[in-house]
Protein backbone atom coordinates (compact mmCIF):
# COMPACT_ATOMS: atom_id res chain seq x y z
CA UNK A 1 0.00 0.00 0.00
CA UNK A 2 1.42 2.94 -0.86
CA UNK A 3 1.35 6.32 1.68
CA UNK A 4 2.00 9.73 0.52
CA UNK A 5 4.44 12.50 2.10
CA UNK A 6 1.43 14.08 3.64
CA UNK A 7 0.25 10.68 5.64
CA UNK A 8 3.23 10.72 6.83
CA UNK A 9 3.88 13.42 8.04
CA UNK A 10 0.32 13.11 9.84
CA UNK A 11 0.87 10.00 11.40
CA UNK A 12 4.06 11.13 12.38
CA UNK A 13 2.46 13.64 14.19
CA UNK A 14 0.43 11.21 15.87
CA UNK A 15 2.95 8.89 17.07
CA UNK A 16 4.61 12.21 18.79
CA UNK A 17 0.67 12.59 20.45
CA UNK A 18 0.61 8.82 21.86
CA UNK A 19 3.89 9.60 23.25
CA UNK A 20 2.46 11.79 25.21
CA UNK A 21 0.03 9.39 27.79
CA UNK A 22 3.14 6.92 27.94
CA UNK A 23 3.04 7.91 31.66
CA UNK A 24 -0.85 7.29 32.68
CA UNK A 25 -2.69 5.58 29.94
CA UNK A 26 -1.87 2.36 31.50
CA UNK A 27 -3.42 -0.49 31.05
CA UNK A 28 -4.84 0.95 28.27
CA UNK A 29 -2.45 1.53 25.40
CA UNK A 30 -1.10 4.59 24.29
CA UNK A 31 -2.32 6.20 21.03
CA UNK A 32 -2.37 9.54 18.77
CA UNK A 33 -4.84 10.67 16.33
CA UNK A 34 -5.00 13.93 14.13
CA UNK A 35 -7.82 14.83 11.87
CA UNK A 36 -7.22 16.33 9.13
CA UNK A 37 -9.01 18.49 5.92
CA UNK A 38 -7.10 19.19 2.38
CA UNK A 39 -3.75 18.15 4.29
CA UNK A 40 -4.55 20.60 7.34
CA UNK A 41 -5.02 19.18 10.80
CA UNK A 42 -8.07 20.55 12.30
CA UNK A 43 -8.26 18.36 15.82
CA UNK A 44 -5.95 16.03 17.22
CA UNK A 45 -5.37 14.73 20.52
CA UNK A 46 -4.37 11.18 22.87
CA UNK A 47 -5.35 8.49 25.25
CA UNK A 48 -6.05 9.77 28.59
CA UNK A 49 -5.91 7.81 31.87
CA UNK A 50 -8.22 4.59 32.79
CA UNK A 51 -11.93 6.03 32.07
CA UNK A 52 -11.00 9.32 30.07
CA UNK A 53 -11.21 9.85 26.79
CA UNK A 54 -9.47 7.66 23.82
CA UNK A 55 -7.34 9.80 21.45
CA UNK A 56 -10.49 9.41 18.86
CA UNK A 57 -12.73 11.55 21.14
CA UNK A 58 -10.49 13.82 22.47
CA UNK A 59 -9.43 14.90 18.55
CA UNK A 60 -13.16 15.05 17.86
CA UNK A 61 -14.18 17.07 20.29
CA UNK A 62 -11.51 20.25 19.23
CA UNK A 63 -13.41 19.89 16.10
CA UNK A 64 -17.37 21.67 15.05
CA UNK A 65 -17.49 19.12 11.86
CA UNK A 66 -15.45 16.29 10.98
CA UNK A 67 -17.49 15.54 7.95
CA UNK A 68 -15.40 14.11 5.35
CA UNK A 69 -12.31 14.71 7.20
CA UNK A 70 -9.07 12.17 7.24
CA UNK A 71 -8.49 10.38 10.33
CA UNK A 72 -4.51 9.63 11.34
CA UNK A 73 -4.44 6.72 14.34
CA UNK A 74 -1.55 5.27 15.74
CA UNK A 75 -3.83 1.73 16.84
CA UNK A 76 -7.51 0.57 15.43
CA UNK A 77 -9.77 2.11 17.18
CA UNK A 78 -11.95 0.26 19.42
CA UNK A 79 -15.06 -1.44 18.42
CA UNK A 80 -16.76 -2.30 22.28
CA UNK A 81 -18.30 -1.10 25.12
CA UNK A 82 -15.69 -0.48 28.15
CA UNK A 83 -15.40 2.36 30.95
CA UNK A 84 -16.00 4.26 27.25
CA UNK A 85 -17.95 4.58 24.01
CA UNK A 86 -16.90 2.78 21.09
CA UNK A 87 -14.15 5.09 19.30
CA UNK A 88 -14.85 3.20 15.36
CA UNK A 89 -18.91 4.42 15.91
CA UNK A 90 -17.21 7.82 17.18
CA UNK A 91 -15.96 8.09 14.35
CA UNK A 92 -18.69 6.90 12.15
CA UNK A 93 -21.35 9.26 13.47
CA UNK A 94 -18.88 12.42 12.76
CA UNK A 95 -19.34 11.01 9.49
CA UNK A 96 -15.43 10.77 8.47
CA UNK A 97 -14.40 9.36 5.09
CA UNK A 98 -10.99 8.12 5.53
CA UNK A 99 -9.44 6.20 8.32
CA UNK A 100 -5.37 5.07 8.26
CA UNK A 101 -4.57 3.18 10.90
CA UNK A 102 -0.42 2.49 12.04
CA UNK A 103 -1.07 -1.12 13.30
CA UNK A 104 -4.24 -3.39 14.14
CA UNK A 105 -4.98 -3.56 18.18
CA UNK A 106 -4.05 -7.01 19.45
CA UNK A 107 -7.01 -6.92 21.83
CA UNK A 108 -9.34 -9.77 21.54
CA UNK A 109 -12.41 -7.68 22.00
CA UNK A 110 -11.41 -5.18 18.94
CA UNK A 111 -9.22 -7.45 16.83
CA UNK A 112 -9.71 -6.37 13.61
CA UNK A 113 -13.67 -5.52 14.50
CA UNK A 114 -12.62 -1.62 14.63
CA UNK A 115 -11.62 -2.00 11.52
CA UNK A 116 -14.14 -4.02 9.91
CA UNK A 117 -17.04 -1.51 11.44
CA UNK A 118 -15.37 1.22 9.65
CA UNK A 119 -15.71 -0.52 6.53
CA UNK A 120 -18.95 -1.57 6.63
CA UNK A 121 -20.11 2.30 6.95
CA UNK A 122 -18.45 2.81 4.17
CA UNK A 123 -15.27 4.53 5.40
CA UNK A 124 -12.26 4.06 3.30
CA UNK A 125 -9.81 2.13 5.78
CA UNK A 126 -5.92 1.85 5.37
CA UNK A 127 -3.82 -0.07 7.84
CA UNK A 128 0.59 0.00 8.11
CA UNK A 129 1.98 3.50 7.80
CA UNK A 130 4.48 3.30 10.33
CA UNK A 131 3.28 0.24 11.71
CA UNK A 132 6.64 -0.64 13.50
CA UNK A 133 6.83 2.50 15.08
CA UNK A 134 3.55 2.30 16.16
CA UNK A 135 4.03 -1.25 17.69
CA UNK A 136 7.46 0.25 19.91
CA UNK A 137 4.95 3.27 21.51
CA UNK A 138 3.00 -0.07 22.62
CA UNK A 139 5.06 -2.92 23.15
CA UNK A 140 4.02 -3.50 26.50
CA UNK A 141 0.36 -3.57 25.88
CA UNK A 142 0.59 -5.72 22.45
CA UNK A 143 2.95 -8.08 24.23
CA UNK A 144 0.87 -8.49 26.94
CA UNK A 145 -2.00 -9.57 24.45
CA UNK A 146 -0.15 -11.44 22.16
CA UNK A 147 1.90 -13.53 24.51
CA UNK A 148 0.34 -13.19 27.50
CA UNK A 149 3.07 -11.52 29.31
CA UNK A 150 4.07 -8.22 29.73
CA UNK A 151 7.82 -6.64 28.41
CA UNK A 152 10.63 -7.13 30.71
CA UNK A 153 13.09 -4.06 31.06
CA UNK A 154 15.69 -4.76 33.49
CA UNK A 155 17.98 -2.24 34.52
CA UNK A 156 21.48 -1.97 36.03
CA UNK A 157 23.76 0.29 37.10
CA UNK A 158 27.30 -0.78 36.74
CA UNK A 159 30.74 0.79 36.43
CA UNK A 160 32.66 0.70 33.13
CA UNK A 161 34.37 -2.92 34.38
CA UNK A 162 30.72 -4.46 34.87
CA UNK A 163 30.26 -4.22 38.82
CA UNK A 164 27.06 -3.36 40.08
CA UNK A 165 27.95 -3.56 43.85
CA UNK A 166 30.97 -3.98 46.05
CA UNK A 167 31.57 -7.23 47.56
CA UNK A 168 30.07 -6.39 50.46
CA UNK A 169 27.15 -5.62 48.88
CA UNK A 170 27.38 -1.75 49.15
CA UNK A 171 25.49 -0.01 45.99
CA UNK A 172 24.48 3.48 46.80
CA UNK A 173 25.56 5.03 44.62
CA UNK A 174 27.22 3.57 41.46
CA UNK A 175 25.64 6.17 39.09
CA UNK A 176 25.37 9.95 39.38
CA UNK A 177 21.71 11.88 40.44
CA UNK A 178 21.24 12.46 37.12
CA UNK A 179 20.88 8.87 35.89
CA UNK A 180 19.36 8.35 39.10
CA UNK A 181 16.60 11.21 38.38
CA UNK A 182 16.42 9.41 34.58
CA UNK A 183 15.62 6.20 36.02
CA UNK A 184 12.62 7.68 37.86
CA UNK A 185 10.91 8.25 34.09
CA UNK A 186 11.50 4.34 33.75
CA UNK A 187 9.53 3.73 36.39
CA UNK A 188 7.02 6.15 36.17
CA UNK A 189 6.47 4.29 32.65
CA UNK A 190 6.21 0.87 34.16
CA UNK A 191 3.52 -1.11 35.63
CA UNK A 192 5.19 -3.07 38.15
CA UNK A 193 8.73 -2.59 39.60
CA UNK A 194 10.21 -5.81 40.13
CA UNK A 195 13.01 -6.49 43.02
CA UNK A 196 14.63 -9.44 45.07
CA UNK A 197 14.38 -10.51 48.23
CA UNK A 198 18.03 -9.79 48.64
CA UNK A 199 18.18 -6.49 47.29
CA UNK A 200 15.45 -5.69 49.48
CA UNK A 201 16.93 -7.27 52.86
CA UNK A 202 20.05 -5.26 51.66
CA UNK A 203 18.92 -1.30 50.93
CA UNK A 204 15.01 -1.70 52.11
CA UNK A 205 14.14 0.54 49.42
CA UNK A 206 10.88 2.32 48.35
CA UNK A 207 10.77 1.48 44.81
CA UNK A 208 8.30 4.69 44.84
CA UNK A 209 8.16 6.93 41.56
CA UNK A 210 9.75 9.77 42.70
CA UNK A 211 9.74 12.34 39.96
CA UNK A 212 6.41 14.93 39.16
CA UNK A 213 4.48 14.96 36.36
CA UNK A 214 5.47 18.64 36.09
CA UNK A 215 9.13 17.12 35.50
CA UNK A 216 7.36 14.53 33.07
CA UNK A 217 6.13 16.99 30.75
CA UNK A 218 2.32 15.59 31.67
CA UNK A 219 -0.63 17.44 33.46
CA UNK A 220 -2.93 14.10 34.26
CA UNK A 221 -2.32 12.47 37.52
CA UNK A 222 0.94 10.11 37.84
CA UNK A 223 -0.05 6.36 39.34
CA UNK A 224 2.50 4.40 41.43
CA UNK A 225 3.74 1.21 39.73
CA UNK A 226 2.82 -1.96 41.13
CA UNK A 227 5.94 -3.08 43.67
CA UNK A 228 6.76 -7.17 43.57
CA UNK A 229 9.63 -8.72 45.42
CA UNK A 230 10.50 -12.00 44.57
CA UNK A 231 10.92 -13.87 48.23
CA UNK A 232 10.66 -17.53 47.83
CA UNK A 233 11.19 -18.09 51.41
CA UNK A 234 9.30 -15.18 52.54
CA UNK A 235 11.92 -13.84 54.64
CA UNK A 236 10.27 -10.31 54.08
CA UNK A 237 9.55 -8.38 57.20
CA UNK A 238 6.34 -6.30 58.01
CA UNK A 239 8.70 -3.10 58.76
CA UNK A 240 9.47 -3.23 55.30
CA UNK A 241 10.06 0.64 53.99
CA UNK A 242 7.80 0.09 50.59
CA UNK A 243 4.81 -1.20 52.90
CA UNK A 244 4.51 2.33 54.29
CA UNK A 245 4.56 3.53 50.72
CA UNK A 246 0.81 4.84 48.84
CA UNK A 247 0.17 1.65 46.36
CA UNK A 248 0.35 -1.98 46.26
CA UNK A 249 3.40 -3.91 47.44
CA UNK A 250 3.11 -7.41 45.77
CA UNK A 251 5.25 -10.17 47.07
CA UNK A 252 5.71 -13.63 45.09
CA UNK A 253 6.82 -16.58 47.24
CA UNK A 254 6.19 -20.29 47.05
CA UNK A 255 3.36 -22.32 48.56
CA UNK A 256 4.75 -23.62 52.00
CA UNK A 257 4.42 -23.85 55.76
CA UNK A 258 7.30 -21.34 56.28
CA UNK A 259 5.28 -18.71 53.94
CA UNK A 260 2.06 -19.75 55.43
CA UNK A 261 2.82 -18.70 58.91
CA UNK A 262 4.56 -15.79 57.62
CA UNK A 263 2.08 -14.48 55.30
CA UNK A 264 -0.40 -12.92 57.47
CA UNK A 265 1.70 -10.54 59.34
CA UNK A 266 2.64 -8.90 56.02
CA UNK A 267 -0.67 -8.84 54.78
CA UNK A 268 -1.84 -6.87 57.97
CA UNK A 269 1.32 -4.52 57.63
CA UNK A 270 -0.74 -3.62 54.16
CA UNK A 271 1.47 -5.98 51.57
CA UNK A 272 -0.34 -8.82 48.70
CA UNK A 273 0.65 -12.50 49.05
CA UNK A 274 0.61 -14.48 45.83
CA UNK A 275 1.90 -18.17 46.06
CA UNK A 276 3.32 -19.63 43.01
CA UNK A 277 4.42 -22.33 41.80
CA UNK A 278 8.90 -23.16 41.76
CA UNK A 279 11.51 -23.63 39.52
CA UNK A 280 13.57 -25.33 41.19
CA UNK A 281 14.05 -23.76 44.65
CA UNK A 282 12.88 -20.25 43.30
CA UNK A 283 9.61 -18.69 42.12
CA UNK A 284 9.05 -19.63 38.84
CA UNK A 285 9.55 -16.50 36.68
CA UNK A 286 7.32 -17.23 33.81
CA UNK A 287 4.37 -17.81 36.22
CA UNK A 288 5.20 -14.36 37.43
CA UNK A 289 5.45 -12.42 34.77
CA UNK A 290 1.43 -14.55 33.85
CA UNK A 291 0.47 -13.09 36.85
CA UNK A 292 1.39 -9.58 36.49
CA UNK A 293 -0.07 -9.81 32.99
CA UNK A 294 -3.55 -11.28 34.32
CA UNK A 295 -2.70 -7.94 36.87
CA UNK A 296 -3.04 -5.55 33.55
CA UNK A 297 0.10 -4.93 33.76
CA UNK A 298 1.79 -4.18 30.04
CA UNK A 299 5.26 -3.36 31.34
CA UNK A 300 7.48 -4.42 34.22
CA UNK A 301 11.12 -2.96 35.16
CA UNK A 302 13.14 -5.32 37.53
CA UNK A 303 15.54 -3.70 39.33
CA UNK A 304 17.49 -6.18 41.53
CA UNK A 305 20.87 -7.45 42.13
CA UNK A 306 22.95 -9.97 39.82
CA UNK A 307 20.73 -13.53 41.10
CA UNK A 308 17.45 -12.19 40.11
CA UNK A 309 18.66 -10.44 37.09
CA UNK A 310 20.66 -13.14 35.35
CA UNK A 311 17.30 -15.69 36.09
CA UNK A 312 15.28 -13.37 34.20
CA UNK A 313 18.33 -13.37 31.21
CA UNK A 314 18.76 -17.24 31.92
CA UNK A 315 15.08 -17.85 31.30
CA UNK A 316 14.91 -16.07 27.96
CA UNK A 317 12.37 -13.16 29.81
CA UNK A 318 14.10 -10.38 28.78
CA UNK A 319 12.80 -8.41 25.92
CA UNK A 320 15.10 -4.98 27.04
CA UNK A 321 18.61 -3.93 29.00
CA UNK A 322 18.73 -0.58 30.00
CA UNK A 323 22.34 0.12 31.49
CA UNK A 324 24.00 3.00 33.04
CA UNK A 325 27.28 2.98 32.88
CA UNK A 326 29.49 4.90 35.38
CA UNK A 327 33.16 6.21 34.71
CA UNK A 328 34.18 4.59 37.15
CA UNK A 329 36.20 1.24 38.36
CA UNK A 330 35.42 -1.11 41.20
CA UNK A 331 37.32 -4.15 40.77
CA UNK A 332 37.68 -7.93 40.46
CA UNK A 333 36.18 -8.47 44.05
CA UNK A 334 33.11 -6.03 43.22
CA UNK A 335 29.62 -8.18 42.37
CA UNK A 336 28.96 -8.60 38.43
CA UNK A 337 26.06 -7.44 36.77
CA UNK A 338 24.58 -10.91 35.86
CA UNK A 339 24.39 -14.33 37.81
CA UNK A 340 24.85 -16.22 34.44
CA UNK A 341 26.37 -19.50 33.63
CA UNK A 342 28.30 -19.11 30.05
CA UNK A 343 31.06 -21.17 29.28
CA UNK A 344 31.66 -20.67 25.69
CA UNK A 345 32.17 -17.53 23.38
CA UNK A 346 29.80 -19.87 21.49
CA UNK A 347 27.21 -19.26 23.68
CA UNK A 348 27.03 -15.64 24.25
CA UNK A 349 23.56 -13.66 24.21
CA UNK A 350 23.87 -11.29 21.53
CA UNK A 351 22.08 -7.83 22.07
CA UNK A 352 21.19 -4.99 19.69
CA UNK A 353 22.25 -1.62 20.83
CA UNK A 354 19.04 0.37 20.33
CA UNK A 355 20.02 3.98 22.12
CA UNK A 356 23.18 5.41 23.64
CA UNK A 357 23.29 8.58 25.37
CA UNK A 358 25.35 10.65 28.05
CA UNK A 359 23.14 11.20 30.97
CA UNK A 360 25.26 13.52 33.47
CA UNK A 361 28.46 11.92 33.65
CA UNK A 362 27.39 8.74 32.88
CA UNK A 363 26.63 6.47 29.72
CA UNK A 364 22.88 5.27 28.80
CA UNK A 365 23.26 2.23 26.96
CA UNK A 366 19.69 0.68 25.67
CA UNK A 367 19.92 -3.18 24.05
CA UNK A 368 17.75 -5.83 22.85
CA UNK A 369 17.98 -9.16 22.75
CA UNK A 370 18.77 -10.92 19.37
CA UNK A 371 15.76 -12.25 17.67
CA UNK A 372 16.93 -15.74 18.00
CA UNK A 373 16.98 -15.32 22.06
Amino acid sequence: MSFSLVDREMMARALTLAAKGRYTTSPNPTVGCVISVDDQIIGEGFTRPLGGNHAEVEALNQVSDATNSCVYVTLEPCSHQGKTGPCALALIEAGVSRVVIACEDPNPLVAGSGIKLLQEAGIEVECGLLEDQAREVNKGFIKRHEQGLPWVLVKMAASMDGRTAMASGQSQWVTTPASRQDVQRLRAASCGIITGIGTQLMDDPSLTVRITGEELGVHDPLIQPLRVVVDSQLQMQPSARMLAQSGVTLIATLDGERQRQKAQALIDAGAEIVFLPANGNHVDLQALLAELAARNCNRVMVEAGAGLAGAFVAEGLLDELVCYWAPKLFGSDARPMFDLAINTIDAHLALSIKDIRQIGEDLRITLYPDKDY
